[in-house]
Parts: structure tokens; sequence; C-alpha cells
């Protein structure tokens, strides 16, 4: 079950709820109002000793597609 983040359009709160279903919005927890949008969040991904950054590859190939070597 996923955590959307919603908007509360009358009194601008935003909130997190965990939903059964994509096109359930649930009324928001401050005024009880049920004009609320769902937010468009980022996908945050942590690997293991990354600190939270992006994971190391290790170096990229000097050749291939595209390296413009002629022969």
């Amino acid at each position: 079950m996923p955590i959307y983040e919603y908007k509360c359009n009358d009194c601008d709160n935003e909130f997190e709820e965990l939903v059964f279903s994509q096109d359930e919005l649930p009324p928001c927890p401050k005024c009880q109002s049920k004009k609320v949008e769902k937010l468009m969040s980022a996908c945050a991904v942590q690997t293991e000793g990354s600190g939270g950054g992006m994971p190391d590859f290790g170096p990229m190939p000097s050749a291939g597609c595209g390296s413009g070597g002629g022969g």
C-alpha cells in the first residue's frame, strides 16, 4: 500500500496518507475538508553506504557506442 502526499485546497495543509486505492482522496486531517489534491512527489532511493547520494557505478568505459572512433 503506497503512501501518497496531498494538499488541502481549503486550509493549504500538506499531509501524507496511506491509501488502499489510487482514486481514493482522504479528508484533510486538519480541517476534515474533502477538497484535497494529490501532489507529485519525488522518489528517494538510498543505497547502503552511499549517504543518500547517487549510487557509484564505477568508472565509465572509454570506448563504445558513439565514441567517434574511425577505422
